[in-house]
């Protein structure tokens, strides 16, 4: 079984090819990782699976339809004078996916949306306005507003992005526990390495128009990282930990996406 599949993708904007003849398949339960630098089309790549972008060429399917997705956006700051609450942040998840819902669906709405708070450990918060909320709080909600709707595929877009070290860990591991409990298949965009590579299946490593797939073990080398970036980078293993980094002027062609990468091997 597939629950994502894309067949010679070429995504284009005019001239500039962000990747193309991409094929990817993810099975059910798979937890995918997109790496890459800024304007290499991860986040585009999402939005192909969203139906918010079209392919230049190629296919781009998921078993179930759009309604079988949840989506989990970059974190973004919610002002604090936001009376919003949680718990009705959480339901607006499900309001996407139905209309007209009625009295019998208000129940099911309500039980869906207590499923989903206790679900990332949110009951404690829940009731409290969306905008006095830290930002790890908020993201716990943001994970809940989209395994309400009960997805087949999870796409998330930087979703450890400005959390600290402990929120980004407990994040990831929402979103682990999920699809191991669930078989949700999981394609996540990520900066930040080091919470979700003990946990990766494969990785799609997208680089100025070329690509690799394969487990960390097999894209994440000195040959195939120098290849991608065309100049020399290195993979080191340090104190259990693997290390990528650049010489002379690749770290800045590998900007956030290939700076540093730990992996503490001991997990």
């Amino acid at each position: 079984m597939t629950a994502v599949r894309l067949t010679g993708a070429t995504l284009a904007y005019g001239d500039r090819v962000l990747w193309s003849d991409l094929d990817l398949e993810v099975a059910p339960g798979e937890f995918v990782a997109v790496l890459g630098p800024n304007g290499s089309g991860k986040t585009s790549l999402l939005k192909v699976l969203l139906e918010q972008a079209h392919l230049t060429a190629g296919t781009a399917t998921i078993a179930g339809g759009r309604s079988s997705v949840g989506y989990i956006p970059q974190q973004k700051a919610i002002d604090e004078g936001v009376p919003l609450r949680g718990r009705d942040f959480v339901g607006l998840g499900w309001d996407g996916h139905r209309w007209g819902i009625g009295f019998r669906g208000r129940h099911a709405r309500r039980d869906a949306v207590d499923t989903a708070v206790a679900s990332v450990g949110a009951e404690a918060f829940a009731d409290a306005p969306l905008g006095q909320m830290s930002g790890g709080e908020q993201q716990r909600l943001r994970v809940a507003q989209a395994l309400v709707g009960d997805p087949d595929v999870l796409l998330c877009d930087e979703p450890l992005l400005s959390l600290d070290l402990a929120n980004q860990q407990i994040v990831a591991h929402l979103i682990d526990q999920r699809r191991r409990s669930h078989g949700t298949s999981v394609v996540f965009v990520t900066h930040e390495l080091n919470p979700i590579l003990p946990i990766v299946d494969r990785v799609v490593y997208l680089v100025d128009g070329k690509f690799r797939i394969g487990t960390t073990e097999e894209v994440m080398t000195s040959e195939v990282l120098s290849e991608l970036y065309d100049t020399d980078v290195e993979v080191l293993r340090v104190r259990g930990r693997l290390v990528v980094v650049g010489t002379g002027d690749a770290m800045d062609a590998l900007g956030s996406a290939g700076g540093i990468h730990h992996v503490d091997e001991s997990e």
